[in-house]
């Protein structure tokens, strides 16, 4: 299991799939961590099964016992903020935002990574569940931390590309039964 294995399951019409995937892991300039981590947390993020299952083992060897649970710890995480911040957000009772929230969150103050390397996986994953308002709010703190914009951009490419392809091949699955 490992990217060119699941490059090879995508399907010829999805060829830019295929090709984007190569890029944006393969020759990818991020760091190993923060690479692997986006992979990791993209995958979880994605819901795929197969993406999962392929990129794994991967990025479990790439990442260190701390990053690989970090990455896992923030698909987890954003799972639940990107629901509740983008529905507070879509509201149109403004009113909601001056509730407390009231849920836990520990692991973004403390992931057991650099924050910088969390900020990033938190933000690929809420590009792939689409919350606006959690974009922002990591994108705000990524360019504070003197993150560049071309680094933010290639994690969230790697965020589109990974979803893409996971749409690509759990439909493909559903209509090979």
């Amino acid at each position: 299991m490992s990217l060119d294995s699941l490059k090879s399951r995508v399907p010829d019409y999805a060829k830019d799939l295929k090709l984007n995937l190569g890029s944006v892991i393969g020759n990818s300039e991020l760091p190993a961590q923060q690479l692997w981590g986006t992979v990791l947390a993209t995958a979880i993020a994605s819901r795929s099964p197969i993406v999962l299952r392929e990129l794994e083992p991967e990025a479990k060897a790439q990442l260190s016992p701390e990053a690989y649970t970090a990455a896992k710890a923030a698909a987890a995480v954003m799972a639940m903020n990107n629901v509740f911040y983008r529905t507070r957000h879509l509201l149109s009772d403004h009113e909601y935002g001056t509730l407390r929230a009231g849920l836990r969150m520990n692991v973004i103050g403390n992931p057991g990574v650099e924050k910088v390397d969390f900020e990033l996986w938190s933000f690929a994953v809420s590009a792939i569940n689409g919350c606006g308002m959690c974009l922002d709010s990591h994108e705000q703190v990524l360019r504070k931390a003197g993150v560049e914009r071309d680094v933010i951009q290639e994690v969230f490419k790697i965020a589109s590309v990974v979803q893409a392809v996971g749409v690509t091949l759990d439909a493909e699955a559903v209509l090979a039964e």
